[in-house]
């Protein structure tokens, strides 16, 4: 079987000379075609990612903690005894009674010697902040 096209030319049947068309280099004197090593990229690009994850994980536990505090203090002061209807934006006092039951009320704790939970105020979505 004899060859019609030597060895060092780039030819097909259906396409005919198409070297130029080719992606990868067909001469000899053509750099070397060298695989990139991507293990690093995907190993610095797992890094980079995982840390992002730390962070964002980490910032999601402290306003989960933030969170349940708020849910502690209001479940705390809903329950808690008071004969009033608070008014939004009026600050209000929490204390302890002699039974150690829960009370809400208006005075400071300056002006009398209770033992004294916390300081909130009731904003517009009827939720108690905590005023430290």
């Amino acid at each position: 079987m004899k060859k019609e096209v030597p060895d060092n030319v780039v030819f097909s049947d259906e396409e005919g000379y198409n070297a130029s068309f080719l992606p990868y280099a067909t001469t000899v004197g053509a750099p070397a075609i060298k695989v990139d090593d991507i293990a690093a990229w995907k190993g610095r690009g797992v890094h980079n990612v995982n840390k992002e994850f730390e962070s964002k994980f980490a910032e999601l536990k402290v306003e989960y903690q933030k969170l349940m505090e708020e849910y502690h203090w209001n479940e705390m002061i809903y329950n808690a005894k008071f004969s009033f209807e608070p008014v939004i934006g009026e600050i209000y006092h929490l204390y302890n009674n002699a039974d150690g039951n829960p009370f809400l009320s208006l005075i400071s704790p300056s002006e009398w010697n209770k033992e004294h939970v916390g300081t909130f105020l009731l904003n517009s979505n009827k939720k108690w902040v905590a005023i430290k």
